[in-house]
């Protein structure tokens, strides 16, 4: 590897030793985060920031804890790719009720550890060293009770907690974790929580025994034995999901909805004592209840209902939610799709110009949310009063800026081409940065941003550093092009490999077509019914248009690269355009549908069932007799994500047809490829492509 791709390795995409994990405890006074030592240090510490010295504590280093690195529990594993999740050392925490002590797991064991700041009088910090919390087996996702006497956690599918013992029953379901489709599609990656008083349990219980079961085996050691979980396939059934209230001196309670019609459990939380809030969706999400539930009887009642004819976009966070004076804030277009906004008791609280992306709490009376106003590849943080509309902004230079909160004291985050910086603000005005221990971005991106054709596709441009204008460039198209994620932003990061790809002499596009999200809901659900055509139509219009303006691109050498989403665009292009593209490396292809999972593929193409032309037309199988151009095939044969039969099936029906590729499978490799696998792969990537666009 070159020195870039070897330093992109060793600084783990420059997030090793940067801070994150944040989350706020004993009413803002503290801000709990991970961090590691330094720019090539891959093992998280758990610190806390006190807001009333300023001072940052590490509370506990994994090292000391485990000094020999142990193996992770199968479950906690895949929930970790779940939540792509790549730290080593600790990984995740939770916090009590009041948010002065913590809990995490490390390697199958679990740890507590509590801070209370400077004991009065003394001078002595009472940060408390972390103690073991004897567990019945190896365990994950632990978490304290609302004064941290107690810990529910999770161990062989069963729902303990310490002290204590199990309290779940033995009935062959899972308890206490989320299901695959949970938290891989909609944002919900857990599967228990403690009532505010500490002392009841709210537990999903997940029968997964209809589901199918996906098989890894690791063809390097033959003598391992294969892995298997439960895999909700397109079309197929899914997990059972029902939530129990748990009492230590009663009999268990279910809540009690209509699962049938609306099976997905997306998100739940305990509102006091004696309510629980929950929110369930229909299996094609096109419509998405808040319902309210009495904890003693498991009686429900709706709250609110979103409806949308092509499905409920999962990307606004904070709603559906119930206001402190009983009102109910829930996602809302505006009138033909051209913004997505809020509504109040179902009145728009928000026009057409700006795009609500998250709401992040209430501060100082008003909402606190993040949107955009300007140009998708920008977000700001604004405060907005829910009786007039008014907008307030807190954050709005340039960049991508993002905001937690809690009792008046904000950490606001802004990432732009100098970098990314995190900032405190307390209620009375004192400010503090949480040390940040990264790598320097090798590359001051700035990429050229453009919105072409009718549809005002977002675009960006790469050139190398010191390029002379009427040099022709072979062009390398880079895009994930799904949806739910956009690649054309302000954040910095993302732009170092591209950067770094521009000066080994490509001109990098990067196109974020109709689908993706952030432009507006109408651009978004331009993909309802199909994945294909849409894609690759404005991918192939965004090139053309950016040739127009920059006529040092040589459509006569284009390449494609991708991995996810990504590789489906990559290997659809060389297969149905080969007159535009002229190789393509892609990634973690979901090949055909029909094979993916069901949460994802049907919110956007229906039940395959219904829809079998659907299926069929964005299935890549049945174009291998075309291909014509350079194909690299690469798949992972550990990803649990995109299962690397998606990519095999391709090459055999490649093979089958009498169309040479290559395929580079990667024993024990994940969908996240970590651990400097990505810039092995890059490297790879560099070589096909200089080869075959000589």
């Amino acid at each position: 590897m070159d020195d870039f791709l070897r330093l992109s390795a060793s600084t783990g995409r420059f997030t090793y030793g940067a801070p994150r994990a944040f989350s706020f405890g004993d009413d803002g006074r503290l801000l709990w985060f991970l961090r590691s030592t330094g720019p090539t240090d891959a093992f998280d510490s758990l610190w806390v920031l006190d807001t009333a010295t300023g001072a940052e504590t590490r509370l506990a280093d994994p090292r000391e804890l485990s000094p020999e690195p142990g193996a992770l529990p199968a479950a906690e594993r895949r929930l970790r790719e779940r939540t792509r999740l790549v730290a080593a050392g600790i990984g995740s925490y939770a916090l009590s009720g009041d948010g002065r002590s913590a809990v995490f797991p490390l390697y199958g064991r679990l740890y507590r550890v509590g801070y209370e700041g400077l004991g009065e009088g003394s001078g002595k910090r009472n940060g408390q060293p972390p103690e073991e919390i004897p567990a019945a087996g190896p365990a994950l996702d632990p978490r304290l009770n609302a004064d941290g006497s107690r810990t529910a956690y999770v161990t062989g599918d069963a729902l303990h907690t310490s002290p204590g013992g199990r309290i779940s029953p033995a009935d062959g379901a899972r308890w206490g974790l989320a299901e695959f489709a949970a938290a891989e599609e909609l944002g919900r990656d857990r599967g228990h929580w403690w009532s505010p008083d500490g002392r009841t349990l709210l537990a999903a219980r997940v029968d997964e025994s209809a589901l199918q079961r996906r098989h890894f085996t690791d063809p390097a050691h033959p003598e391992l034995p294969a892995e298997d979980f439960a895999y909700p396939e397109a079309g197929g059934p899914n997990a059972g999901v029902q939530l129990w209230v748990l009492h230590p001196d009663g009999a268990p309670v279910r809540l009690d909805w209509d699962a049938a019609a609306y099976p997905y459990v997306s998100d739940a939380d305990w509102e006091s004592r004696t309510e629980i809030l929950l929110t369930v969706q229909d299996r094609l999400q096109q419509n998405v209840l808040l319902l309210t539930a009495d904890p003693a009887t498991g009686r429900t009642r709706e709250l609110s209902r979103t409806v949308h004819p092509h499905w409920v976009d999962p990307l606004l966070p904070g709603t559906p939610a119930r206001l402190a004076d009983g009102r109910m804030l829930t996602a809302a277009d505006t009138p033909g799709g051209a913004a997505r906004g809020l509504a109040l008791d179902g009145e728009l609280l928000t026009g057409n110009g700006i795009q609500v992306r998250r709401v992040a709490g209430v501060h100082q009376g008003r909402l606190l949310i993040e949107a955009g106003q300007r140009d998708p590849a920008e977000q700001q943080v604004l405060l907005l009063d829910p009786d007039t509309g008014e907008l307030t902004p807190l954050a709005d230079g340039p960049g991508v800026h993002s905001v937690r909160a809690s009792a008046g004291t904000l950490l606001l985050t802004s990432a732009d081409a100098a970098g990314i910086r995190h900032g405190v603000r307390t209620a009375d005005g004192r400010a503090f940065v949480p040390g940040d221990l990264s790598a320097p971005l090798p590359y001051r991106v700035a990429p050229v941003l453009e919105r072409v054709t009718e549809h005002g596709i977002p675009t960006a441009l790469v050139l190398p550093r010191g390029h002379v204008p009427g040099r022709r460039l072979p062009v390398l198209m880079d895009s994930y092009g799904g949806p739910g994620y956009q690649d054309v932003s302000a954040e910095p990061r993302r732009w170092q490999q591209r950067q770094w790809w521009a000066d080994r002499g490509f001109a990098v596009v990067t196109v974020d077509n109709r689908g993706t999200p952030y432009v507006s809901p109408a651009f978004t659900h331009a993909m309802y019914r199909g994945f294909s055509e849409v894609t690759l139509d404005d991918q192939v219009a965004a090139l053309h248009a950016l040739a127009a303006r920059h006529g040092d691109l040589d459509l006569g050498r284009v390449g494609v690269r991708g991995w996810s989403y990504g590789g489906y665009l990559s290997a659809m292009a060389v297969l149905r355009r080969p007159d535009v593209f002229h190789a393509a490396a892609a990634g973690a292809a979901p090949t055909d549908f029909r094979q993916y999972d069901t949460a994802y593929t049907e919110r956007y193409l229906g039940l395959p069932q219904d829809h079998p032309d659907v299926y069929e037309r964005d299935s890549l199988i049945p174009d291998a007799p075309h291909l014509a151009r350079p194909l690299l095939l690469i798949t992972g044969l550990a990803d649990d994500n995109v299962h690397p039969s998606h990519t095999l099936r391709l090459s055999q029906a490649l093979t089958d047809a009498g169309r040479p590729h290559q395929l580079l499978a990667l024993p024990g490799v994940t969908h996240m490829t970590p651990n400097g696998t990505r810039e092995k792969i890059t490297a790879l990537e560099l070589e096909f492509f200089r080869r075959e666009l000589a």
